[in-house]
């Protein structure tokens, strides 16, 4: 089995440390490391490998809550993300069979990108919308405010899907046709998701514990975003403003996680004042580079390309990890981690090592 001398290390968590680093206030002195998510059968293979949920009872309503709590602990993760707000939607899924060395499941499903529940004025007056006042959409933020050790903080997920949304009630197909002949539904359905979100994080951002927002929107695919960039700016675009002010006017930072090719919107993202951006794919630019270009005006998480963990070897992992932290900490605004989420398709010792050889940097 392999070693991890960083992990085997001792860490204090340091949750005003990671907030003044997304802040961009001061070089850290150590590697503050932060995920979207893992994967559950990320989460349960560390568990296993180093025992962490021997104290966990399996049959508890929050006990996959609980293991997820315990590998962020122990990878020394000050940030737990809490949902906030996003059930009860209904999409059309696909399913097709999950060929991961960890899949669990079985299957893994994907959205249907030609037609979604919402393709005319018909189907939107019958869509079942959900209440973004009802009880359930804080149950998890009103648990953890209770619940979560003090020297973490909660990063409230979910609260801006202003562009997938929008993509996975039409249909991807759909949305592209109807932005040239029924725009009016198109504005319908943008104004709707709109003030469901702008609801969500309102009630969101009424707990203390909360002092991140993540408006999690794939907006791009390799290229571009997914519609042209001033669609962007009428249907899309002005949720992620009213998210970022409304954070920012309650005292919070504001963390968007976002696939794809944003280069024609990022000037407007600036201007927003978003805090920090997730998500980065080396086939559309490495973190490293991105650090000199806007990465001068917000911070930086993750960018160890998914696909490189998935095929590089550990040595290479280690030196592509020290690599980029002495590129983008300095002046701070950067934390470590994955280019997107940890999936199950990722090695767990590719991953492991990954985290170990952050926990040793030194600056």
């Amino acid at each position: 089995m392999a070693v991890y001398e960083g992990l085997a290390k001792p860490i204090e968590l340091d949750p005003q440390g990671v907030l003044d680093t997304i802040a961009r206030k001061a070089t850290p002195t150590r590697a503050y490391h932060f995920e979207l998510g893992h994967d559950l059968e990320i989460i349960d293979a560390i568990c296993e490998r180093f025992d962490l949920a021997k104290d966990i009872d399996p049959t508890g309503d929050w006990a996959e809550s609980y293991k997820r709590l315990a590998v962020s602990r122990f990878l020394g993760m000050e940030v737990f993300g809490v949902g906030c707000g996003v059930g009860g939607f209904e999409f059309k899924w696909d399913v097709t069979e999950d060929t991961a060395a960890l899949s669990h499941r079985g299957e893994r499903g994907y959205l249907n990108e030609h037609v979604g529940p919402i393709s005319t004025w018909d189907q939107f007056d019958k869509f079942p919308w959900p209440d973004p006042h009802g009880p359930s959409a804080t149950d998890g933020l009103e648990y953890w405010s209770e619940h979560l050790p003090d020297d973490m903080i909660i990063c409230a997920c979910g609260v801006g899907h202003f562009c997938e949304f929008l993509t996975w009630l039409m249909g991807y197909e759909t949305l592209c046709l109807s932005l040239y002949d029924n725009r009016d539904l198109v504005r319908a359905i943008s104004d709707k998701l709109f003030e469901y979100f702008r609801v969500t994080l309102e009630r969101a951002l009424q707990f203390e514990r909360v002092r991140l927002v993540e408006p999690s929107d794939d907006m791009g695919f390799k290229t571009g975003t997914l519609i042209s960039p001033d669609d962007m700016r009428e249907f899309v675009l002005p949720g992620h403003r009213m998210a970022i002010e409304a954070a920012h006017a309650a005292g919070r930072l504001a963390v968007m996680h976002s696939c794809g090719n944003l280069r024609e919107i990022i000037p407007d993202l600036i201007e927003f004042g978003l805090d920090a951006k997730h998500s980065f794919e080396d086939t559309i630019e490495d973190v490293r580079q991105v650090k000199h270009t806007y990465g001068r005006h917000m911070a930086l998480i993750g960018g160890i390309d998914v696909n490189f963990l998935c095929r590089a070897d550990e040595a290479a992992i280690r030196e592509r990890v020290r690599d980029t932290l002495d590129i983008c900490q300095p002046g701070g605004g950067y934390c470590l981690g994955t280019g997107n989420t940890v999936a199950n398709y990722i090695p767990v010792d590719n991953y492991l090592a990954m985290v170990d050889e952050g926990r040793l940097w030194a600056g």
